[in-house]
């Protein structure tokens, strides 16, 4: 008997969490798999884009990035002709309270870049807007129905930025050379979230590292401890935010898509 309590003692020492440190992005997907941080953590802050619907069976990394089902597909850009890309989108009905904000982040792309969002009617490959406790994407075109996650507390920029990875831009943090702008700080990071921080090789596009980049990750994600987990090397500047494209946003998409095509053939001719 003496061994039954003991053993239940241990377990409601584990569970045991404070009322009031559990908020709706305490559940969250790690790399595919259930995760529920009630670990007694109340400093834990991860962003809205980390937070997915747990009845869901999508593999994630990076907290928003989903991962296809095929891992040796190979994500490719959207289709475009003489410098325009017209990339088709559906907002599921379960959505249609939140159809302004999502089209305003498509607006947010389209007005300063060649991308232009329509509304899908018979293309095979096309966007689709789906209902979830927090924002994912793939990252890039996958071809077919290809969801963008978004929750609740998902707001136009959190769209907006998920509708970037969609068009093939990975976070910024993970850029390989981003030891020469940032430090991470891992012993502030949570416990099992350290592949969040992983480098990348990538194609910068000849472009400088954005620290004001729409998919730069804040400077206090996943903190378990309420301390930054991301510090510039640069002083009196703020890592990443999510109300409207930095200017190396906007070119990074212009240069992918070539953007520039149309006008410069016009010029020449």
């Amino acid at each position: 008997m003496m061994w039954f309590v003991l053993l239940v003692m241990c377990f409601c020492e584990v569970q045991e969490v404070p009322a009031d440190t559990l908020k709706v992005s305490d559940i969250q997907h790690d790399e595919g798999h259930i995760n529920s941080l009630k670990s007694g953590q109340p400093n834990l802050r991860i962003p809205s884009e980390t937070a997915l619907d747990f009845e869901e069976d999508y593999a994630v990394q990076e907290g928003d990035l989903l991962l296809p089902s095929d891992r040796n597909a190979v994500n490719q850009l959207w289709p475009g002709v003489d410098g325009h890309l017209p990339v088709p989108y559906e907002i599921d009905s379960a959505l249609e309270s939140r159809t302004e904000d999502i089209l305003k982040a498509l607006n947010m792309i389209s007005e300063k870049t060649c991308i232009e969002f329509l509304p899908h009617t018979k293309e095979t490959d096309y966007l689709h807007f789906e209902k979830s406790n927090g924002c994912a994407s793939y990252v890039g075109c996958m071809g077919g129905e290809q969801p963008v996650l978004v929750g609740p507390h998902c707001k136009v920029g959190n769209i907006c930025h998920e509708v970037l990875h969609a068009l093939g831009l990975h976070h910024e943090h993970s850029r390989f050379d981003r030891g020469d702008h940032i430090t991470i700080v891992y012993e502030n990071i949570v416990s099992g979230k350290e592949d969040n921080f992983m480098k990348k090789e990538g194609n910068t596009l000849g472009l400088k590292y954005d620290l004001e980049s729409i998919l730069h990750y804040g400077d206090k994600y996943f903190s378990r401890n309420g301390k930054p987990t991301i510090l510039p090397k640069e002083s009196g500047v703020k890592l990443g935010q999510r109300a409207y494209l930095s200017d190396l946003d906007v070119q990074k998409l212009r240069k992918l898509y070539h953007c520039d095509k149309k006008e410069g053939d016009q010029a020449a001719s």
